[in-house]
């Protein structure tokens, strides 16, 4: 799992490779819901998820801001 997470932070870094991106982004997503229902099905309490909480809003403001790049660079 961490060599995939190495390999998705290279594909978001490196220019190019549109579709592994979308990938990439997808992957970052799914592990990190994936960690807060973990976290919340042991019954940890919530506040124990907010720096994970935080990484998908890094997440989502990146993927955000590329659309938006690339709409733009298209435009």
């Amino acid at each position: 799992m961490s060599i995939a997470k190495i390999l998705g932070v290279i594909v978001l870094l490196i220019p190019g490779f549109p579709r592994l991106k979308e990938w990439a982004y997808g992957g970052f997503t799914f592990d990190l819901v994936g960690a807060i229902y973990a976290s919340l099905a042991v019954g940890d309490p919530f506040s124990q998820s907010l720096p994970i909480v935080l990484g998908l809003v890094f997440v989502f403001g990146s993927y955000i801001f590329y659309h938006k790049k690339m709409k733009a660079r298209n435009v």
